[in-house]
């Protein structure tokens, strides 16, 4: 029994896609925890040192291997310091945030070039600008979220990736040209959906995939050659309702940099994601007044 859960969670740590996308999404949960699925291992240990059964032990290297290969075997994260190399930040400020100045100026302290936000309301507006202005006198907001940059931007305009029966004031997204030194840069910054756990019919993502596929459209008409996308995703890079952003993308590297919930963090869906530029890595920053942890990136932007 030892054995076989133990060659059964190594077969779903290496192919997670294999879970069928039926209704409830199953597919997309198992994804999201599927790091979690590590804490198994010291059980299975505990359980097979007991029963005194090598072939446990043995089979117990399966998913051990497997889950060091996915999240274990990261680099030590990169400098942000080298030709074409930048960092950028990005964060689910929160509407419910009571210190947004504070929130801006912990965000500042990664050194980031770009600062992505959501959740951005008109009160706590006048705060994020005054605080940010003297390090990124270029920005851009749009709704509920925003862009500020050491650079300046261009051919800023709103991004629709509304789902079907959402308003026009549901605003959650912006692109604009970065003027970087290492050439044009598109800079996508999105809020997606939240989505639902509901008991009896599972996970309720049918907004959030739209407004992926969405967002996966706007990606395949953009001009600009480099893109880069801030965003909250509501999902983990590996979900596959992410596929219409995923495929047209190149993700960060799958360390263990979790965002959400800030008291005790599972799952990161705060992403970076870039076209024709690497994500050397990303990590989280300490808490603000939000329920979301900022993550920052490092970016190399000259090939």
């Amino acid at each position: 029994m030892v054995a076989a859960t133990a060659v059964a969670a190594a077969c779903l740590l290496a192919f997670p896609g294999a879970v069928p996308r039926t209704a409830g999404r199953p597919d997309s949960l198992v994804v999201t925890f599927l790091p979690w699925l590590g804490l198994l291992l010291p059980v299975l240990l505990v359980a097979a040192r007991l029963r005194r059964s090598a072939l446990a032990l043995l089979a117990l290297l399966l998913p051990a291997g497997v889950w060091l290969a996915r999240y274990g075997g990261e680099p030590p994260e990169p400098p942000a310091t080298g030709p074409g190399v930048i960092t950028v930040v990005q964060h689910n400020a929160a509407d419910d945030n009571r210190d947004p100045a504070g929130t801006a100026r912990a965000l500042t302290r990664a050194r980031p070039r770009l600062i992505a936000l959501q959740e951005l309301t008109t009160a706590a507006l006048p705060a994020y600008r005054a605080v940010l202005a003297p390090g990124y006198p270029y920005h851009a907001v749009h709704g509920t979220v925003g862009l500020w940059s050491a650079y300046p931007l261009r051919d800023v305009r709103p991004l629709d990736i509304r789902p079907p029966g959402f308003g026009p004031d549901w605003n959650r997204g912006l692109r604009a040209t970065a003027l970087t030194p290492y050439g044009r840069t598109a800079v996508h910054v999105v809020h997606l959906p939240s989505v639902r756990l509901r008991p009896a019919t599972g996970l309720d993502s049918a907004a959030r995939d739209a407004a992926a596929a969405r967002l996966g459209a706007a990606i395949a008409a953009e001009p600009e050659e480099r893109l880069l996308l801030l965003g909250d995703l509501n999902a983990t890079a590996g979900d596959p309702g992410l596929a219409p952003v995923t495929t047209r993308l190149r993700p960060a590297p799958q360390r263990l940099a979790f965002s959400r919930p800030a008291a005790l963090p599972v799952a990161r869906i705060d992403q970076v994601l870039a076209r024709s530029a690497t994500v050397l890595g990303i990590r989280p920053l300490p808490a603000t007044g939000s329920d979301h942890l900022p993550v920052a990136a490092t970016i190399r932007l000259r090939p």
